[in-house]
């Protein structure tokens, strides 16, 4: 049942975000992108590990390429054969390169998967976030939930969703990793 649910819920937030228009994906990443600079632990964070957005997610790139000039280390995944995340150090736009599915990857040398555990911060796509637990719905591969399962436990970790995808209810599995926040175009929310 739960399967069927989150494809349900897939399908809704996808149709849903093919819908929205560029301008209100730019503001929307614009607001999003200041809201997180203005947070201290963001402002302290020396390692970030991010994801450079692809199609209709909300966009992260201003946010990953401002972090980067306010000096933060940005590592990005590289996506792996068996759909784990390898990570790579982000050194500015012209350091990425068509990956699989359509991903941008940084040609950086690879730091494995556990690379993830050296970032003080860490930001994920989801389409879904339920508010009161902080269970974070991906697209289904597992690949940041894994990640996710590497980082410790006093990490903030956030998702970046529209405000429509604050899920109450978000069916989950034993395997699926929470996330702390939620980081939508008109407010941080804390969750779980």
């Amino acid at each position: 049942m739960d399967d069927v649910e989150k494809a349900a819920i897939r399908r809704r937030v996808l149709a849903t975000r093919a819908e929205r228009g560029e301008e209100e994906r730019r503001t929307g990443s614009a607001s999003v992108r200041e809201t997180l600079l203005e947070q201290p632990w963001v402002q302290m964070a020396g390692t970030v590990a991010c994801y450079w957005s692809i199609g209709a997610e909300p966009p992260s790139h201003g946010l990953v390429f401002a972090l980067w000039k306010h000096g933060k280390a940005v590592i990005l995944p590289v996506l792996q054969p068996d759909g784990d995340l390898d990570w790579a150090a982000y050194d500015g736009p012209d350091t990425l390169a068509p990956g699989p599915r359509g991903l941008m990857e940084p040609v950086d040398t690879r730091r494995g998967p556990d690379a993830v555990r050296t970032a003080a911060l860490v930001i994920v796509p989801a389409l879904a976030v339920d508010p009161g637990t902080g269970v974070r719905l991906g697209r289904g591969g597992g690949s940041y939930d894994r990640a996710l399962a590497r980082v410790g436990p006093n990490v903030p970790t956030v998702a970046l969703v529209y405000d429509d995808e604050l899920v109450p209810g978000v069916p989950w599995d034993p395997h699926d990793q929470r996330v702390k926040w939620a980081a939508t175009p008109s407010a941080l929310t804390r969750v779980g």
